[in-house]
């Protein structure tokens, strides 16, 4: 009976050791969360897993498991997805695009969030009464400032070509930082002696009358800044713009890509590997005492030669054919 008891109480020792070293070697989960579905925000993703992959962390080793979402533009998709990976308790979440950032950040205060393509929290509006950010925000954010120098290449571009600017630009008013690089660029443009003529856009289905609108009052270029709805329709703008030889400027390399003529702005892969970099560090101990958000740390003066043959435009020599 004695024997019998000390084996029960073994079996009893050697479930909860095993129990153990189940949790202990438990497969970190990570959930990716994407807004939209587009060709320029999609390195961000491959970015981001790279980074994972060369600091030894990868689906084929076994050693993490990503589980990808995207919302494809729909805002209750988008809260749906979070809250799964939220009440699932991942161990971390990566989010792409600023609406996925916010959602996420608003979701949880618990799960570290890696953030790519979105502004700063303050841009986000997630500072707290105090004058915080969220103690779980982590990634690669950036502020408005290099909208200046993207905005100002359009004189570089044009003049003396063209005389008094009028340059077009529309906008999400329900994205923070369309917004906030509205009111930026309406600034920056007086004191440029430029005129900025920018009409809301709350859908990208509205994208080609809106975009005809702007055409109507005779612009000389358009400004596509950082917004998702102009990412989702910009095939549409695009398509507009050169059935009126207007040309497309923007802050956005990926962009470029897609057929704007110039840009001064972020590399998306980069931008998602720099945050994956981060991801990593925490992958390796869980510990957060080292990390915080950085500024996107590299940006491209990059132009689309055929766009710019298009135009007939000089390229200033500080920018990079796109590849």
């Amino acid at each position: 009976m004695k024997s019998f008891a000390y084996f029960a109480f073994l079996l009893i020792i050697i479930s909860i050791f095993s129990c153990n070293q189940q949790s202990e070697n438990k497969t970190p989960t990570i959930g990716f969360v994407d807004f939209l579905e587009d060709a320029t925000l999609a390195p961000a993703h491959t970015g981001f897993i790279d980074a994972l992959k060369k600091n030894g962390f990868s689906e084929e080793k076994k050693n993490i498991k990503v589980v990808y979402n995207n919302a494809q533009g729909n805002i209750p998709t988008l809260i749906q997805i979070v809250n799964r990976f939220v009440t699932h308790k991942v161990d971390l979440i990566a989010t792409c695009t600023t609406l996925s950032s916010i959602t996420t950040l608003q979701k949880t205060k618990t799960i570290p969030v890696f953030v790519m393509v979105s502004p700063t929290a303050k841009i986000m509006n997630l500072i707290d009464n105090v004058g915080n950010q969220p103690v779980n925000m982590f990634g690669a954010v950036e502020d408005l400032n290099y909208i200046d120098t993207s905005f100002s290449n359009i004189s570089k571009f044009l003049n003396p070509k063209v005389g008094n600017l009028v340059v077009g630009m529309i906008y999400n008013q329900s994205e923070p930082q369309s917004v906030d690089a509205k009111n930026r660029i309406d600034m920056l443009a007086k004191k440029l002696n430029i005129t900025l003529v920018a009409l809301p856009l709350n859908t990208s289905a509205d994208a080609q009358l809106i975009t005809k609108s702007l055409l109507s009052h005779h612009i000389d270029a358009f400004f596509a800044n950082p917004d998702n709805t102009v990412f989702a329709s910009f095939e549409t703008i695009l398509k507009s713009c050169n059935q009126m030889n207007v040309p497309i400027f923007t802050s956005e390399a990926g962009l470029v890509k897609r057929g704007a003529v110039a840009a001064f702005g972020a590399d998306i892969y980069l931008w998602g590997y720099q945050a994956g970099e981060q991801a990593s560090r925490y992958l390796k101990n869980h510990n957060i005492k080292n990390i915080k958000p950085e500024m996107v740390k590299i940006r491209k003066r990059v132009y689309n030669i055929t766009a710019a043959n298009r135009y007939h435009l000089n390229i200033p020599s500080n920018f990079e054919p796109i590849k």
